[in-house]
């Protein structure tokens, strides 16, 4: 007699839980992070150490080392979910709408996500991070190297999107540099610029507009009233 699914031995091909293993280890993942943000708001990235973090956690930096290659590993975590949510959210996207303006909702919805605390964000380590860019310039040449792996993942989604091979086409290329560095140039505005822009979010949304119009449009001049 075949098993059905509420029989014992019943093939299950559905996604299985974590084993207590598996929960474990992400328990920990999660509180190394969680440390190191608490850490960082305190003492700023470049004084804080892997030592400290761990610490903080009750483990050796060994353990430390099994999850995270670095402390701006940890640090740019923050930057890794955020693409997986960009990518996600794309998705969602109608697929007759223009890329440009699909990318400019998704961009522009996920940083709205993550400094008003939706989808999971925590706005404050949002703000944290952005903070340790500022203040320190080996933990944005870090994040700038990670940057060519975000960007090949973005243009192979986006030459789904559109169907083309990015071995043969440069568009996905082309539209996930543009995507890269609307986000980049934005979030840069802001921290040399503070209030002229607005929030990240605001700026993302004025960089994608000019992404999206087209680089050659002549801006007006501004004309005082």
């Amino acid at each position: 007699m075949t098993a059905t699914a509420h029989e014992p031995g019943a093939a299950d091909t559905g996604p299985q839980p974590p084993g207590r293993r598996e929960r474990k280890k992400q328990r920990t993942r999660e509180a190394l992070v969680d440390a190191a943000f608490a850490l960082f708001a305190e003492k700023g990235f470049d004084a804080t150490t892997v030592e400290e973090i761990a610490d903080a956690v009750d483990v050796s930096s060994r353990t430390f080392f099994r999850y995270f290659a670095s402390k701006e590993d940890v640090a740019l975590t923050f930057q890794e979910e955020q693409t997986h949510a960009v990518i996600d959210a794309l998705a969602t996207r109608p697929a007759d709408e223009p890329i440009m303006t699909a990318l400019r909702h998704t961009v522009v919805g996920i940083a709205r996500a993550c400094e008003n605390g939706e989808l999971g964000f925590d706005p404050q380590r949002f703000e944290c991070l952005h903070q340790m860019m500022r203040d320190s310039p080996s933990l944005m040449a870090g994040s700038l190297e990670r940057a060519q792996k975000k960007q090949a993942l973005i243009t192979q989604v986006i030459g789904e999107r559109l169907g083309l091979d990015p071995a043969t086409d440069l568009r996905p290329h082309v539209i996930a540099s543009a995507t890269m560095c609307g986000f980049q140039s934005a979030a840069e505005a802001v921290r040399r610029f503070p209030g002229a822009f607005g929030s990240v979010s605001e700026a993302v949304d004025q960089a994608f507009a000019v992404l999206e119009q087209g680089l050659n449009e002549r801006p007006h001049p501004h004309r005082e009233g």
